[in-house]
């Protein structure tokens, strides 16, 4: 695939995924705010302890067969063999069957344990005990998704995506509306539930397995496979996971359950309104860089391509919350959370590195090699919990987002360095131009914004429009579209002509 096609098809799966992942976002921020507005910010901050919870179990029963099992299928349908995708399909989805199951039954007897332990609230053993249904289908859930993003069924998964949303949404709002006692249960519910539907409604779709019947040998070997990398890569998670989970805990004893609310109202917006770039990542760019990665020229450009394109539209993105962070989250929940407002802004910080770092573990993701992601993860949650824990007394719940921006300030050296070590990866001049010329613009940002909000919010529009601009002329440079992208780029660059003949 040339550079240029190549460019083309990491914004084309983009596109499709964040035009699904603004739907997702939108309706996400309805379910918030209704939150926000009805259960103010002990409410919220109870739903992501419980979201929590509920991850870090699911996290632990899947054992890395989600991952895996993207690998396996996608290796094999990158070499079109069906017999191979058969096996890892049949394997996966027996062997996320049984683990659904177990995990499910494992957190139901746990309950008890789990209410002292994470909510010191005996009490709410019972309560708690239902999130084992979400465990359940969350796990089901993961392995139908890692079938289509093995496959590459980009269109389902923003299709599962969209819908799940609007699902999910219907069944959060109903709860907070009309079941007071179990509101928040039901909240955190929805989405599994909703996601398990709609994803084995689209995998059905797939129809079976049109191969013989895979010998059960072979399905103990995929399993074998499966159960030695997805045991390193659960417990890559399940550290990430127990890790904002310690994050969450720390923060309702130290300072309270209002100030979790501010951690988790700055936390939920700035885990979405850049998943559409992520999303891509792991749904197109992962399999892709998989049936490439033991061709290091390919795969290093396939890095910096994916790289730029992430770049180039997060980062306008990145400038305007940084500036409009204040009414951004007084829009979003209410003036009540104010105390987001700063951790929010760190956060962002912390996403340009993210944003640049990410295409980077991708590449451990890809080789296989498990024991070093899971090192290089746990080496970036624990300077994000260590610097939480000796900064909460210091300067409070804002801690919270001071030790994100460490966290990946610690993550994009070391995954730049072993991507160097495992591919001789290097950033492409423009490449790393465009990250640090974002960099510097964020930081202006921020810090005008920490001095004069309205100035701040001035200078983050304006410098948005400007990186926007530059943002749709390289596109179009480098993907050669037509369309109206194309035709966007052409009057840009006209536009940019005449400003320099006049300034001569």
């Amino acid at each position: 695939m040339s550079e240029r096609n190549s460019h083309r098809e990491i914004l084309r799966s983009s596109s499709i995924i964040g035009g699904a992942s603004v739907i997702n976002i939108l309706l996400g921020l309805v379910r918030t705010k209704l939150a926000a507005v009805l259960l103010g910010p002990a409410g919220v901050g109870m739903i992501g302890l419980l979201q929590s919870v509920m991850t870090t179990a699911s996290t632990a029963s899947a054992l890395g067969f989600g991952t895996v099992g993207t690998r396996q299928i996608a290796e094999a349908a990158g070499k079109e063999d069906q017999a191979a995708v058969a096996a890892a399909r049949r394997a996966l989805f027996w062997g996320t069957t049984g683990l659904a199951v177990i995990g499910g039954a494992a957190f139901w007897l746990l309950r008890d344990i789990l209410a002292v332990w994470v909510l010191q609230a005996p009490e709410l053993g019972a309560k708690i005990g239902w999130l084992a249904v979400g465990v359940t289908l969350s796990v089901a859930a993961g392995s139908q998704t890692a079938l289509l993003n093995g496959l590459r069924r980009i269109g389902d998964l923003a299709r599962i995506s969209v819908a799940s949303a609007v699902l999910s949404t219907l069944l959060s709002v109903g709860a907070l509306l009309w079941l007071e006692e179990v509101a928040v249960l039901l909240f955190v519910l929805a989405a599994p539930i909703s996601s398990f539907i709609l994803g084995h409604w689209f995998v059905s779709r797939l129809g079976g397995v049109r191969a013989p019947a895979t010998p059960l040998a072979q399905l103990g070997q995929q399993w074998r496979t499966m159960g030695r990398l997805g045991t390193v890569f659960m417990i890559s998670g399940l550290v990430v996971t127990v890790g904002q989970l310690a994050v969450r805990t720390l923060v309702q004893r130290e300072l309270g359950v209002e100030l979790l609310g501010q951690f988790q109202a700055a936390w939920a917006i700035g885990m979405t309104y850049i998943g559409f770039v992520l999303t891509a990542m792991g749904t197109d760019y992962y399999p892709r860089l998989t049936a490439v990665i033991h061709d290091r020229e390919t795969a290093n450009r396939l890095a910096n391509e994916q790289t730029e394109v992430a770049l180039l539209l997060a980062g306008p993105i990145f400038l305007v919350m940084l500036g409009l962070a204040p009414w951004l989250i007084d829009l979003l929940y209410s003036r009540a959370f104010d105390d987001a407002v700063i951790i929010l802004r760190w956060q962002v910080l912390g996403d340009v590195l993210k944003v640049a770092s990410w295409p980077l573990g991708f590449i451990i993701l890809a080789a296989g090699d498990g024991r070093t992601f899971m090192l290089s993860e746990s080496a970036a949650i624990g300077a994000f919990v260590f610097f939480t824990w000796i900064g909460l007394p210091v300067i409070g719940v804002q801690a919270t987002g001071v030790a994100f921006l460490v966290m990946y300030a610690v993550y994009l050296p070391l995954v730049y360095w072993l991507g160097r070590q495992r591919t001789g990866f290097a950033w492409e001049r423009r490449v790393l131009w465009q990250f640090v010329a974002l960099l510097i613009a964020a930081g202006a940002v921020f810090g005008s914004a920490e001095i004069s909000p309205p100035v701040g919010g001035v200078l983050g529009v304006l410098l948005s429009l400007a990186f926007f601009v530059y943002c749709i002329v390289r596109l179009g440079a480098i993907t050669n579209l037509g369309g109206p992208l194309r035709k966007i780029s052409a009057v840009v660059e006209s536009l940019m002509m005449v400003i320099r003949f006049l300034r001569k």
